[in-house]
């Protein structure tokens, strides 16, 4: 099950797509994990969490599914794992946060939230890295010493 987990071919669309959506995601998770970038940290995201009514288990896996995916996109390592934490913590927002907005993002300031359209764009990076893996120059690819 771990090599087949792990297991992907030397194909550079992966490393494309991971390095994108490692790249774009690790600031928002630095913002909830570290205060970076005018975030609030651990201890303000969670308490904004709660405010609106998430449980803290489902805060805490947000989280980590946005700073630790991330940087296993980066790297390559347990790709599919993290490419499904980061499609999950996504799919959630754009569903409980982002779809009354409609689907356009704020670019104007004319609506009153963003909308769900950069959503659906994670996801679909997500889902084909859940299906592709890591590719060259991934982790993964070296762990299981595959050829494909």
């Amino acid at each position: 099950m771990f090599k087949k987990l792990m297991t992907t071919s030397n194909d550079v669309l992966p490393l494309i797509l991971r390095l994108t959506l490692g790249i774009v995601m690790f600031p928002h998770g630095a913002q909830k994990l570290l205060g970076w970038w005018g975030g609030y940290g651990w201890t303000g995201t969670m308490g904004f969490f709660g405010k609106v009514g998430i449980p803290a288990a489902f805060g805490a896996l947000a989280i980590i599914a946005e700073f630790f995916g991330a940087l296993g996109l980066v790297t390559g390592l347990f790709t599919r794992v993290a490419a499904f934490g980061i499609a999950c913590n996504i799919a959630v927002a754009a569903l409980m946060v982002h779809r009354p907005n409609g689907f356009f993002m704020n670019w104007t300031g004319q609506q009153k939230g963003e909308g769900f359209e950069y959503h659906l764009l994670t996801l679909g990076i997500a889902l084909a890295l859940m299906v592709a893996g890591g590719g060259r120059w991934s982790a993964d690819r070296a762990v299981t010493a595959n050829r494909a």
